[in-house]
Formats: C-alpha cells, structure tokens, sequence
C-alpha cells in the first residue's frame, strides 16, 4: 500500500488511476492523515448480478419470495 499526499494525488490522478487498475491500492494523505483510499474494485459487474439474483430469489421472515414482497409493497 502506498501513501501520497492529496496536493501530489491530485497532480498525478491519471498514473494513480492506472496503478489502481494494475492491483495497486493508494491512500491519499492529507497533512498526513489517511482520508481516502484508492484500489482496484473487488468484485465484477457479474458477481454483483449473481448475488442480486440468489438474494431475490429467499424468502424473507414473511415466508414469501422477496421480489414478490416488493411487488406487493409497490402497490401499497
């Protein structure tokens, strides 16, 4: 993990993008103190579509399939 400074994050904020693209993760700094980080992202548009499908496809307490609790509440 590297840490820069926001004044040069912000000079260099392409070359970061790349290095985050590569794996890299950066903090960036201000007056020394971490406030954000910069990384690569963890999952892929295809996880999160997976995971949607299998969370819509429970049932929740009310013992009904979630999308189907959803349609009901819309029409409320």
């Amino acid at each position: 993990m590297r840490y820069v400074p926001a004044f040069e994050a912000k000079a260099h904020f392409s070359a970061l993008i790349d290095d985050a693209a590569r794996g890299e993760s950066i903090v960036i700094t201000r007056r020394g103190v971490p406030v954000a980080q910069l990384g690569p992202v963890a999952e892929s548009h295809a996880d999160a579509e997976s995971a949607l499908s299998f969370l819509l496809s429970q049932k929740i307490r009310l013992g009904i399939p979630l999308r189907k609790a959803i349609d009901e509440g819309r029409k409320r």
